[in-house]
């Protein structure tokens, strides 16, 4: 390194090109947009098992199960899925019907 008025600037180009290099190249890499293959086939193995814990009713018996042994997380869930605006035609509104089943499975 060579003094150069009060600060040190480093003399070798050979290392600044060796920090350059290993650097990855700009506008590589996953595209915009683009799922995560592992997020996708790990929501895929999540549907398969709900699925097959639904018996023969699969994963739409399954959901019913637990909508009725775990109300609370249940409702959470739907919190999510739901839209969070409805709109329809203001001559024939939209109706949104919850039925509520008491009692175990």
């Amino acid at each position: 390194m060579a003094l150069t008025g009060t600060c040190l600037t480093p003399v070798n180009e050979m290392e600044n090109n060796k920090i350059r290099q290993n650097k990855p190249p700009k506008g590589k890499g996953r595209p915009k947009g683009a799922k995560n293959k592992t997020t996708a086939l790990l929501k895929d193995a999540v549907l398969i098992a709900a699925g097959n814990a639904g018996n023969d009713e699969g994963l739409v018996g399954y959901l019913t199960a637990q909508a009725i042994l775990n109300p609370g997380p249940f409702m959470a869930l739907l919190g999510k899925v739901l839209p969070m605006q409805i709109t329809g035609d203001p001559d024939a509104p939209v109706q949104m019907v919850i039925k509520w089943q008491s009692g175990k499975l």
